[in-house]
């Protein structure tokens, strides 16, 4: 006999990102359909042909408690992690124990910008000030001699400094595939609770790549929007005039819990988080198929694991980058999906207003996922002024929030390289309702 799987719960959030710098911040923002792109900060961009971004704002007052010290080990994108965790485990209301630290886990997402443009640009400096590498001089330079940087530049870096910071001692993993990093280390998360491998884990995703070698290779690949006059439409999934999608910055956190561990304790249970489905397109580095073969496996699998059908979807949250190939080949991917059914479910890409945090994206989305279970409303897909005549048969919410009752929503991540992650949230009140029916 079969034994039913282990039912996971999503019971903390927390975020930083372009849009703001808390839930409730974001979700305002994400509503009011304001896009965040403007000319960048961080450095000077004059001399690319994309000079926009969506930046977090404030990050240097980011509030970080416990031991500040743990900042000498991490760079900007580790100070968001920090900063978004704290909110999930604050929100739970709950954390690691001498008694039970070896039964919490954390699985992250990671970007691949490790090491910091400044640290780049000491080092070039000092050993290669003619553009000719003198390897005798490295070990002479203030950054290769600081161990801290070393120690930031590691893609493990991230997972270290929040299982330090809140005590973990159980599981713990990086995943690392690019776009769809996020959603993939929730969905790994939630399969190590199932497997009883712990009770509860921390899980998300942080970025950034708003930085001179970010921006440069997304400028060389022609993935990038320039339009630096209207910074804040650059990011229009769906419309028929977009051009490339705005990059940004963030991190978001989600605490999960068994299901009859969260219940027992009397938690606030945002959602379910029911299925997780992932896939590899292997067609270009940079698009999807225009099939929508990768994201179709990825969606199925999903609802699949989830125990749900397409009909019981009502939300899908759209990876929706603004570049023309991808946003092609996800609308494919619904049309075959839901079948007849496509017009029925409401979508929208919230990449329309933050931009597209890489590793960040899909953590960041699923929090907005359990916020659109919980709060009953959906938020638009902002600047779509024309729909792209092969995006025309997807509900796309626009001019305004829509409200509904969301049953299971869908989130895509779809990444550089053709992997392909979907994750599947129930409303808890459907949760309930089938295991008072046994299942």
């Amino acid at each position: 006999m079969t034994r039913a799987k282990r039912r996971v719960a999503i019971t903390g959030l927390g975020v930083v990102t372009p849009a703001g710098n808390d839930v409730d911040a974001m979700w305002a923002r994400l509503l009011a359909g304001r896009g965040c792109g403007a000319p960048i900060t961080n450095f000077d961009a004059s001399g690319f042909s994309t000079r926009i971004a969506a930046e977090v704002r404030d990050a240097d007052a980011l509030p970080i408690t416990g031991d500040r010290k743990l900042l000498k080990f991490g760079n900007r994108s580790h100070r968001f992690a920090l900063a978004a965790a704290e909110q999930a485990m604050a929100d739970a209301g709950i954390a690691p124990t001498a008694a039970d630290r070896h039964r919490w886990g954390c699985v992250v997402g990671t970007g691949m910008m490790t090491v910091s443009f400044d640290e780049l640009a000491s080092v070039q400096a000092h050993a290669a000030p003619d553009g000719e590498l003198d390897a005798t001089r490295i070990l002479d330079e203030a950054t290769a001699n600081d161990p801290m940087a070393f120690c930031r530049s590691q893609s493990t870096a991230g997972v270290s400094l929040l299982m330090k910071r809140f005590g973990i001692a159980g599981y713990a993993s990086s995943v690392h595939t690019a776009c769809a990093s996020g959603g993939q280390a929730i969905g790994t998360a939630m399969r190590v609770i199932r497997r009883g491998a712990a009770d509860r884990v921390l899980a998300g995703g942080f970025d950034s790549m708003v930085s001179p070698v970010g921006l440069a290779g997304f400028c060389l690949l022609s993935a990038v929007s320039a339009d630096n006059e209207t910074p804040e439409r650059a990011s229009r999934p769906f419309d028929a005039t977009r051009n490339g999608f705005l990059l940004g910055e963030g991190a978001g956190f989600v605490v999960l819990e068994a299901w009859e561990a969260a219940v027992q304790r009397g938690a606030r249970i945002y959602a379910e988080l029911a299925g997780d489905g992932n896939s590899l397109s292997s067609y270009r580095i940079t698009d999807s198929h225009p099939s929508g073969d990768g994201p179709i496996q990825a969606m199925q699998r999903a609802l699949r694991d989830a125990g749900a059908l397409p009909a019981d979807v009502d939300y899908l949250n759209a990876h929706g980058t603004s570049t023309p190939m991808n946003d092609r080949s996800e609308a494919a991917a619904a049309a075959v999906v839901f079948g007849d059914g496509v017009g029925r479910v409401a979508v929208s890409s919230t990449k329309s207003v933050m931009g597209h945090l890489i590793a960040a994206a899909g953590a960041v989305e699923a929090v907005v996922c359990a916020l659109a279970i919980g709060r009953s409303t959906l938020p638009p897909n902002a600047n779509l002024v024309d729909v792209d005549p092969d995006c025309a048969h997807l509900d796309i919410v626009r001019g305004a929030p829509r409200e509904r009752h969301v049953r299971v929503a869908l989130s895509n991540s779809l990444g550089f390289g053709g992997s392909n992650s979907c994750l599947a949230l129930r409303h808890p009140d459907e949760t309930r309702a089938l295991l008072e029916a046994g299942r």
